[in-house]
């Protein structure tokens, strides 16, 4: 009778990723919580995304998007940036058991790399974000 094998990966454990419900699809429109001049922002592509067949892509807290703005300064109208998403409407179930949800669903515009487009961010961020994202936590005025 065989015994199952007990070895151990070389990979090791890898890191607990929270669970986060993605709640705001393509083609929401949310608003631009930093500095920059946009209002709102319309996403049109959620990268690192692995669907399912005629699921609509969606993201959440803490994911990079790309975004069309939609309303703001004119040179910034119709242009397309990278952004985070810093809040969402629906809850976020935390660890400890604590269901956290936001009035809005917003997001920052960053680069590729993670460096902030504007130089605040208004209201606050979620910590899964904020967690993610150390630049972003570095400018946001309250985590939670």
């Amino acid at each position: 009778m065989s015994k199952k094998s007990r070895a151990v990966s070389a990979k090791g454990v890898e890191e607990f990723k929270i669970y986060v419900t993605r709640a705001i699809p393509v083609s929401a429109v949310v608003n631009c919580a930093d500095n920059t001049g946009a209002k709102t922002l319309k996403i049109v592509q959620v990268t690192r995304y692995k669907g399912r067949l005629r699921r609509v892509p969606a993201a959440a807290v803490g994911d990079y998007v790309i975004t069309v703005v939609k309303k703001g300064r004119p040179e910034l109208k119709k242009q397309t940036f990278g952004a985070v998403i810093v809040r969402q409407k629906y809850p976020i179930r935390r660890i400890s058991g604590v269901r956290v949800m936001f009035e809005d669903n917003a997001a920052v515009i960053v680069t590729p790399e993670g460096d902030l487009k504007g130089t605040d961010v208004k209201g606050p961020v979620a910590a899964e974000a904020a967690e993610r994202w150390p630049r972003l936590a570095n400018l946001a005025s309250t985590i939670i």
